[in-house]
Parts: C-alpha cells; sequence; structure tokens
C-alpha cells in the first residue's frame, strides 16, 4: 500500500478548523479506496506563529516541507499580521521557491464512493481542473 506524506499547514480563523475535517475526508477516501493512506505532518506556521517567532516559517521551512508528497494549507491571515505578510512570507514564499505556476485539481471517482449521477460507471468520472497559481495571493 502506498503512503503519501502530507505536510498540513492549518493556518489561521478557520483554516484549522477546517482542515481537521479535511484529513478526516482524506482518511476516510483512502480506507474506502484501500490502496493507499495518508501520514500527515502538521507544522504550527500562522499569524499566531509569526507574532511568536517574528517569521511565518522558519528560515528552513522549505526545506523541511520538500520531502512532502502535497502541503495540506489552510486559511492563513488575520487583523494582527499585514496581509502582505502572510502572503509574501509563507503563500507566495512555498508558490515560488516550488515553482507552483499552476494548481491542478483531478477528480476521479474512487472505489467505495457513491456517485449522484445516474448511469455513470467509476471510470466514466476523469477530469483535471486547471487553475493558475502565480498571481499574487
Amino acid at each position: 500500500m502506498h503512503t503519501y506524506n502530507i505536510a498540513v499547514i492549518a493556518g489561521d480563523g478557520i483554516g484549522p478548523e477546517v482542515l481537521a475535517e479535511g484529513v478526516k475526508v482524506l482518511k476516510e477516501v483512502a480506507a474506502l479506496d484501500g490502496t493507499f493512506q495518508f501520514s500527515f505532518t502538521h507544522f504550527p506556521w500562522s499569524s499566531a506563529y509569526y507574532l511568536k517567532t517574528g517569521k511565518m516559517m522558519p528560515d528552513d521551512g522549505i526545506d523541511q516541507l520538500r520531502p512532502f508528497d502535497a502541503i495540506f494549507l489552510g486559511a492563513v491571515g488575520s487583523p494582527d499580521v499585514p496581509n502582505s505578510v502572510t502572503s509574501r512570507d509563507l503563500l507566495i514564499r512555498i508558490r515560488h521557491d516550488f515553482d507552483q505556476y499552476i494548481n491542478l485539481r483531478p477528480v476521479k471517482l474512487l472505489k467505495g464512493a457513491p456517485c449522484p449521477l445516474a448511469g455513470v460507471k467509476r471510470e466514466d468520472i476523469d477530469m483535471t481542473f486547471v487553475r493558475e497559481n502565480s498571481e499574487g495571493e
């Protein structure tokens, strides 16, 4: 069984709550499919982290993220920290250093997941949404 290693940066505001539920969903998807699993490593990088340390992430933050298969990133931003800091020092830094010029979102119907469309088989669902990812935040 393949294990996907996921870095989790929950962020601020509703980010931690949303990502906690997202992790539950990913675990359930993996259990339904049965051919893969996830390993999650949580990073505390957020506006609260910035207020405590003066940085959105440590100097070696990109190197810490490099070994992961993906980064699960929540909402980032707080009235206590300028938006230019949260976007430049975390979001844009990650996008720039990993050369993330597009956001690919593949859509497949996984084994065990019900399809709300009548008469559609699992193999019929295979789409990819492409979103430009080099604009500001």
